[in-house]
Order: C-alpha cells, then structure tokens, then sequence
C-alpha cells in the first residue's frame, strides 16, 4: 500500500507544507527599512491608539520601509492537492460515503458491502500485519525452545522441572485476533446480517446465544445477566427447575443427577390440574410447556446413558470427547448389545405392569404363570448375554496385553541383534588391524 500511493501521500504533504508556508509568511511579513529610521524612546510594541515620534532621513516613512513581496497560498496549489487528494483516494478504492449519511432503513447487505469497500485497505493491511505477527510468534517459539534452560528455575505445579524445553516444542503461538473484522460497526453488521437470516429460520438458530454474542460486541457488560444461557445454568433441585421454567430461565440438566426423579417431579409437574390451569392462562404458556419437556427429554437421555453404563458393567467416555477409530467401533458394538438387552429388560418390565393390571381378571390368572416363566427365560438369557459380553471384554484386554508383550519382547530381541552386531563388526575390525600389523612388520 506504502509503495502503491507513497508518491500521492510525499506529494500531498509537500503541497500542504507550501500551502502553511505560504500563510505564515502571508500573515506575519518581513521586509527591509533604511538604516538612519528611528523611533524615540524604547522599541516597544505600539498600543491601539498610540502615535510614536519617528525621525525619518529624508522624504516619508513609506520611502524608508519596504515589505517584501510575499504572496498570499495560492489557488494553484490547492487544486493541485485537491487533485492528488482525490487520485490517492481512487486509487486506494477508499470509499467516500459515509455510514452516518446513509438511510435507516437502508438492507444490512447495502450496508455491509459499504463498509466491506471502505475498510478493504485497512483490512488488507490488518491482514498481513496479522500473518505478520504469527510468523515472529513462531520464530520467537523456536528460538525459545532452542536456548531455554533445560529446567525451570522453580518446581512447577504440573509436569516435571526438565519440561521447560519440551514445552515450547510440544504447543503453538499464534496471534488470537480476527483479521476480518476490522472495527466495531462492521461487527455490528455482520451480527445483524445473521439476525435477519435467523428470523427467516429461527428453529435451526440458537437466538440466545447470538443475541448474547450480540450485545458483547456492543461493548455492554453484563452481558451473561442480560440474556442467559443454557450454559449459564446451574444444577438446582427439581422445584426450583420447575420455578425457573416459569420465569423464562434457561433449563439444564447434568450428568451426575438422579434423572429419574428429575422426570418423575417434572410429570407431576405437568400434569398437576391446578398448574395446568394456571399455565394455561399465561400467554407464554406454549414456551413453558416446551422448554420442561426438552428438559425432561434432556434427563431421558442421560437416564438411558446410566442405563447402557449399568449393562456394560463400566462407565462411557464423557460425552463430545474424541475416541480413536478402533475404540469407538468396538464400543458401538458393545454398547448396541447392551442396548438390545436394555430394550428386552424394559419390554419385560412393561409386560408385568400390564401383567399386574389384568391380573383381577380370572381368564388372565392362568396365562399369568405362563408369562413369568417366559421373563425368567428372557431374564436367564440376558443374564447369559450379559455373562458373554463380560468375558468378551476380558478377551479383548488380555489380547491387547499379550499384543503389548510381543511388541516389548520384539523390541528387546532387535535391541540384542543390533548389539551382537556391532560386536562381530569390532571383533572384525580388530582382526584386520592384527593382520595389516602383521603385514607391515614382514621385511619387504
């Protein structure tokens, strides 16, 4: 940019420090006075409405002092900035218009592909500036990783005191600032180009967390009091769940709670006559009644998570983390057989109820017999299902140990062949230097 419009910019400064020069000497002129002009008294200032006594030579006072012909700026030069002014501009594709200047009702595009075209330079020159930075963050790394210490000086609360060097070897630095987002307003806009894509959409946007992002780019504070989030919640009792799904609050269940009291309070909850009554008169009743049953669907979901974790006899990795290929297969496995059996323990739950409903019914007493010994079966069989998938389990960690053990014994044995080796290459090299010592000593 600098080599682009570095020649407008030294010629505009030029004409601007003519132009000054010009008025200073415009407005405080020299000049010359002959020799034998004189006033009486002292040199001092005149004051407004003072007359000083002058001996002049000869003729007048205008005879004996003659200013020098400073000129006033010239018109010339101004339009010649003008000029070179409005080159640079154009040819640095600044935009003229300001956002101030433009109507309120003007598109977010309009206004975003205006701000787009006059922040371009700027943008343009944040960019390398940017990519600039990460290159002298990687140098300054690496050379940080090359003459560090070996140690730190103190004993550091994690890792161990030789990790010093290791540290800047094992992580990147890199600058965290965004390149594209030059200052607030085009922020502002861009917020308010998704703003409006979100209300053509609103199911697949979460409002909240973008109004909340919104108003942090504003610069307000507060913003996690002024519209929480899901993220925000806290773990709280069942009531105060079911009060805070009235007020409006965000509603969040977690993991280590007891899911099936959670839901069991919720449904009474909902179904109570009187609070239905009441919530239907509220006109935000629709959003209350959705926000406790995503809720409740929300503890369903972990309660069948505690569920297959109790067919697997073992606790599931910690939800969103990253598993390698193999595990995550064998685990899907593993996790479809418990939940086949899960579903065969929850058909042979709803059976007995409805079993115990009908068992007034003197023609249901007989087959009631019959359908016990069919859940023992189902239950000796899940048993037994469950014995397998246990012993499959042992299985794979003694295969994966033994699998460990030959690869250390492989190791071990390369390491033994690589010393027998270099044994036998100095045993050789020892018998050659016998043999050319031996060689040298015969007389020729």
């Amino acid at each position: 940019m600098i080599h682009i419009i570095g020649g407008y910019a030294k010629a505009g400064t030029s004409l601007i420090r003519q132009l000054v020069d010009a008025g200073t000497l415009s407005n405080l002129p020299g000049g010359l006075k002959s020799r034998g002009l004189r006033i009486k008294g002292d040199d001092t200032p005149i004051e407004p409405g003072e007359f000083k006594d002058v001996d002049v030579p000869s003729g007048s006072i205008r005879d004996n002092i003659m200013p020098l012909p400073y000129k006033e700026p010239s018109q010339t030069l101004l339009a010649l900035l003008n000029q070179i002014t409005n080159e640079g501009r154009r040819l640095g594709a600044i935009s003229d218009m300001n956002i101030s200047d433009m109507s309120a009702n003007a598109p977010v595009g309009t206004t975003l592909a205006l701000l787009e075209r006059t922040l371009k330079p700027m943008a343009a020159v944040q960019a390398r500036v940017h990519y600039a930075m990460k290159q002298e963050f990687k140098m300054l790394k690496e050379i940080m990783a090359e003459y560090a210490p070996q140690e730190y000086g103190y004993e550091p609360i994690r890792g161990e005191v030789s990790a010093r060097q290791m540290d800047y070897a094992m992580v990147d630095v890199i600058p965290v600032s965004d390149p594209n987002s030059s200052t607030m307003a085009q922020r502002v806009v861009q917020y308010q180009a998704v703003l409006q894509m979100a209300q053509a959409a609103p199911q697949i946007y979460d409002l909240p967390q973008l109004h909340r992002q919104m108003i942090e780019v504003l610069g307000v504070k507060n913003a996690d009091k002024l519209v929480p989030t899901k993220d925000d919640a806290k773990p709280t009792d069942p009531v105060s769940e079911n009060m805070d799904a009235l007020t409006g609050k965000p509603l969040r269940a977690f993991i280590y709670q007891d899911h099936k009291a959670h839901i069991a309070a919720h449904t009474s909850f909902m179904q109570d006559p009187s609070i239905a009554a009441m919530i239907g008169q509220n006109p935000q009743a629709k959003r209350i009644m959705a926000s406790l049953q995503a809720h409740i669907a929300e503890h369903l979901g972990f309660q069948y998570r505690q569920d297959i974790e109790e067919k697997l006899g073992a606790p599931l990795p910690p939800p969103g983390e990253e598993l390698p290929e193999q595990i995550e297969v064998d685990l899907s496995r593993l996790v479809a057989e418990a939940g086949a059996q899960l579903m065969q323990g929850n058909k042979q739950k709803a059976a007995a109820q409805q079993a115990q409903q009908q068992a007034k019914d003197p023609v249901m007493q007989q087959k009631q017999a019959e359908l016990q010994l069919r859940a023992q079966e189902v239950q000796r069989k899940a048993a037994k299902d469950q014995q397998d998938t246990q012993l499959k389990q042992a299985e794979l960690q003694r295969k994966a140990q033994k699998d460990q053990m030959d690869a250390m014994l492989d190791a071990e044995k390369l390491k033994l062949d690589r010393q027998e080796l270099q044994m036998d290459a100095q045993q050789d090299a020892a018998k050659l230097d016998l043999e050319l010592a031996k060689l040298s000593d015969q007389p020729k």
